[in-house]
């Protein structure tokens, strides 16, 4: 059985009675449990006894230094994220924890918006890193687990698992595909989870929600005065991480001054904060995520090839959720169990109307999409079955459409899904003519080569691994696999 993360602890090891005071008064309505402990001492034995989700711990205390209080942490093993508090704006100490992978530091007099989002995110990194990602079991077995599941029978999934188990406890740079909901956080995860690194840090940076100038400082850090409102030094995720797993979600939408600074961190594990001249070696594990397609943006120049290959060093490719539809009554099983749980509610069966109706749709959002869809209608639902009724309105395109061009001329065929898109108000209208026209090419040159994919491959002018990739991406089987011998 897994941890139960919905009581959520957060000790507070510091001397003074204002400070402690002032965390129980922060948060005191939420679900938030605060201990607190006077001495490095106490601190220590709350912490082996009872693992927290998170620890502030001030860098002053009266029988050690809390510099010695964190060395002594983390020789026991303990992943609670630690946030270190300081009354000193320049303290070399503070600066000295966040080396050692203290998570941030707070200046004394605490401001508490800031408290309340600093805590906030070690709370939410504490539960990536220790919430379990379970792999292709039914939803009966994970209704009481308190983890996140990465569920599916199909081959594609299974192609999944297996490459998790291959390539989670090896070294390399791992690049997860797929699109939008499809799940990539949770694979990042469970390769975490199986590594050589799971008792070290895991933390996650979504390139595509942080500003190009930020984003540079949240990773790498910054000197004290690099730029305007650095009023004092920041250490960056790549230092934080020494030794751990660092996640970058969205990596396609990194801007190319900060893909050469990451190729370089790739290269030789070592880089300089903003501003500085000092140069920190590090020892990161890299797992990067996309829904772009990297290897066309490498060849339209919006993608330094360099560091793509860098990135590749293993791929993971997960399947949209409409090429899934022998695995969409497991999903919806499965989010049937957790909006019962979270939401009170005691729904027993799904009408088959209900399912008929989900599987009609081409879910643009993915799993993602699935997720929020049963949970709103769960949360409407009067009753025990989940009528088709208590559907919310699905958008996007149904199933039956997505290739009715196909009989009729290219040029006019293209002209008509562009207008029906129109029409219907999608968005990403570019995005998914192109996959219309790759699913129709890819398809008919397979038909002409007998399923020949070395021979396909050599006509369409891409490499057979390219090929494999976007077939599994399309959700397009092959019905007579025909290749050479060396293939």
């Amino acid at each position: 059985m897994a941890k139960n993360l919905s009581v959520r602890r957060l000790l507070v090891i510091d001397d003074e009675p204002a400070i402690q005071q002032l965390f129980r008064r922060v948060f005191t309505s939420s679900d938030i449990e605060v201990e607190t402990a006077g001495t490095a001492v106490e601190g220590l034995a709350s912490l082996t006894q009872d693992e927290p989700s998170a620890v502030i711990l001030d860098l002053v205390l009266p029988d050690t230094s809390g510099l010695e209080a964190f060395r002594q942490i983390r020789q026991q093993n303990i992943k609670s994220p630690v946030v270190v508090i300081t009354a000193s704006g320049d303290s070399d100490t503070a600066i000295e924890a966040m080396k050692l992978g203290a998570l941030d530091y707070l200046l004394k007099p605490l401001d508490v918006a800031e408290l309340r989002q600093v805590v906030g995110r070690a709370l939410e990194i504490y539960r990536l890193m220790k919430e379990p990602v379970e792999l292709a079991q039914e939803p009966s077995t994970l209704a009481n687990t308190g983890g996140a599941a990465l569920i599916g029978r199909c081959a594609a999934m299974q192609k999944v698992y297996k490459a998790i188990g291959v390539v989670a406890s090896q070294n390399v740079t791992v690049l997860i595909h797929g699109e939008s909901g499809t799940g990539k956080e949770l694979v990042a995860r469970a390769l975490y989870q199986h590594s050589d690194r799971s008792l070290q840090q895991f933390l996650v940076v979504n390139c595509a929600a942080i500003p190009e100038g930020l984003l540079e400082s949240e990773l790498f850090g910054h000197e004290k005065g690099a730029f305007t409102g650095a009023d004092r030094k920041r250490i960056g995720k790549f230092e934080q991480c020494n030794g751990g797993t660092l996640f970058l979600d969205e990596i396609g939408d990194m801007s190319p001054v900060l893909q050469s600074k990451l190729l370089r961190v790739l290269q030789e594990q070592r880089f300089e904060r903003v501003g500085g001249n000092e140069t920190i070696q590090t020892d990161v594990r890299l797992i990067a995520a996309t829904n772009r397609d990297l290897e066309r943006m490498v060849a339209d120049g919006q993608f330094r090839g360099d560091l793509y290959y860098r990135l590749n060093g293993y791929t993971i490719s997960l399947p949209p959720l409409r090429s899934r539809e022998d695995d969409l009554p497991l999903l919806v099983e499965h989010f049937r169990i957790q909006a019962d749980e979270d939401l009170g509610k005691t729904i027993r069966q799904i009408a088959p109307e209900t399912m008929e109706r989900l599987r009609e749709h081409d879910w643009p959002g993915n799993i993602r999409e699935l997720q929020g869809v049963v949970r709103q209608a769960i949360l409407q639902t009067r009753g025990h079955v989940l009528l088709e009724d208590f559907l919310p309105e699905l958008s996007g395109r149904p199933r039956s459409s997505v290739s009715a061009w196909t009989t009729v001329d290219t040029a006019d065929s293209i002209a008509l899904i562009v207008e029906r898109l129109l029409e219907e108000g999608s968005e990403g209208v570019y995005d998914q003519v192109i996959e219309e026209v790759e699913r129709t090419v890819i398809s008919l040159t397979l038909k002409h080569t007998g399923g020949n994919q070395q021979e396909a491959a050599k006509i369409l002018g891409i490499t057979r691994t390219t090929l494999r990739t976007k077939l599994q991406k399309l959700g397009l089987k092959i019905d007579r696999v025909v290749e050479s011998a060396d293939d």
